[in-house]
């Protein structure tokens, strides 16, 4: 029987990474790029895309590099240990705004944004696989993912919840707020990294993985359950990728900016906290839920339809402050497909694995989780570099004021650029959900 402290250990692990790391970078680095740190649209469109094309690289030969670890913590354990605080100070000089030049800005943010995907990717590539050698049981692979999304969940409500409160509490400019919540935040993720590292442990050691060799990523592209299952992990952060991201535009432009309902403050990142709760119960009711179900496929397949229509509800609520509780509302029942399915993402990862091992007699575990982050990040970022581009079509237009260093923001059609901001957090994601449901349909192995 593994101990509960082991499984909250392994819950710190993506509370870090999902719940602060990733959750700030996908919901407030848009904004922030385009309106404080003072990068055009077309800058953080590209930034964005460039970093995942980066990403298509680093994260299959970080998985390769990790499985052919072998030191005294372990195979997977010490890329969390001694990663952990590269990962946090990197993070919050990302957030900060240098007193530079446009050119320096640049070369600032790309730098530092190319390094924190290279150093997210050795502490999370090695993380995700550690599930392969916590456990063989399948019920427990389900219990640790479930603690792992509750752990990213809640982390995330947190997160999002506090993030208006602590820049008020913090005060001064909007860059002066942004370095000071970086620099908090990127200690406390730092600490929880460390921390499941510390806490987890690896009771099965992996088979050992051949000498490198380019076989190994000609194996996967054989391996036809990694191929669905890569192709649904793009899905579900291009889903979650549209809505994180472009909801900082939707309060600005469609809802007025923040809305304050008696000493409650609804901003970009608290409305989606109640999405990060939601999400929070329903992965830990994944594991019921899946039993109940019968199947990991079709309980995916049947929370990616809960995911698809409320977010063509969506769509219909009329774009007026007043109707804020119904926009929640709707918000966190498309949220509970997305609670449900969290868990089985990477319970279902697990098992393409065992199956890889199976077919060839040799470990590719974490290349085979490596690309399961990999598809999940550039799903993010296609969705990112999309919102900005479609935006900048709709009529959202930036540039940089030379004398001053400031991002002047231009609207040349009010109308069309509300709806598509509208449709890019109901109709666009809708579409990607229903994708999603066909391939989990389609998924070859029918754990």
């Amino acid at each position: 029987m593994i101990p509960l402290r082991e499984k909250i250990g392994y819950a710190l692990g993506d509370a870090a990474s999902g719940g602060i790391t990733w959750k700030i970078m996908s919901i407030a680095f848009p904004m922030f790029f385009t309106h404080v740190f003072g990068l055009t649209f077309a800058d953080a469109a590209a930034l964005m895309l460039a970093a995942r094309i980066f990403d298509v690289f680093t994260d299959p030969l970080m998985g390769s590099i990790a499985d052919r670890t072998k030191t005294r913590w372990g195979t997977y354990r010490p890329w969390l240990i001694f990663g952990s605080i590269p990962f946090g100070l990197i993070f919050a000089l990302l957030l900060f705004t240098p007193d530079l030049g446009m050119t320096g800005k640049r070369i600032w943010a790309y730098s530092l944004y190319l390094l924190m995907m290279a150093v997210y990717t050795a502490v999370n590539v090695p993380y995700g696989s550690l599930l392969g050698v916590m456990t063989t049981d399948d019920d427990e692979k389900n219990q640790f993912s479930a603690f792992r999304m509750v752990g990213a969940y809640a982390m995330g409500f947190i997160t999002l919840f506090a993030f208006p409160y602590l820049q008020k509490l913090v005060g001064g400019t909007e860059q002066q707020q942004y370095a000071v919540l970086g620099a908090f935040f990127g200690l406390l993720a730092a600490v929880m990294t460390l921390t499941c590292g510390l806490l987890t442990k690896e009771r099965h050691k992996p088979i050992i993985a051949e000498k490198f060799s380019f076989k190994q990523f000609a194996d996967l592209f054989r391996n036809k359950p990694w191929v669905y299952m890569t192709s649904i992990a793009f899905c579900t952060n291009f889903f979650n990728g549209f809505r994180y991201a472009v909801v900082a535009y939707m309060f600005t432009y469609c809802v007025g900016g923040d809305v304050s309902v008696g000493r409650f403050i609804i901003n970009y990142t608290a409305f989606m906290a109640f999405s990060e709760v939601t999400c929070m119960i329903f992965g830990a009711l994944s594991p019921v839920y899946t039993r109940m179900i019968g199947s990991k496929r079709m309980a995916f397949v049947w929370a990616s339809i809960i995911c698809c229509l409320f977010s063509v509800c969506y769509f219909f609520i009329p774009m007026d402050a007043s109707y804020i509780w119904l926009m929640v509302a709707v918000s966190v029942l498309a949220s509970i497909g997305v609670g449900l399915y969290s868990p089985l993402l990477w319970s279902m990862y697990a098992d393409v694995s065992d199956y890889a091992t199976e077919k060839n007699g040799t470990s590719s575990t974490g290349l085979i989780f490596s690309s399961g982050t990999m598809a999940q990040k550039f799903g993010g970022a296609i969705s990112g570099s999309l919102i900005a581009l479609l935006l900048g079509a709709a009529g959202l237009v930036s540039h940089t004021d030379m004398t001053t260093g400031e991002t002047i923001v231009i609207i040349t059609d009010e109308a069309s650029v509300r709806t598509m901001v509208w449709a890019l957090f109901s109709l666009f994601p809708a579409s990607i959900a229903a994708i999603m449901s066909l391939l989990a349909y389609k998924f070859p192995l029918k754990k």
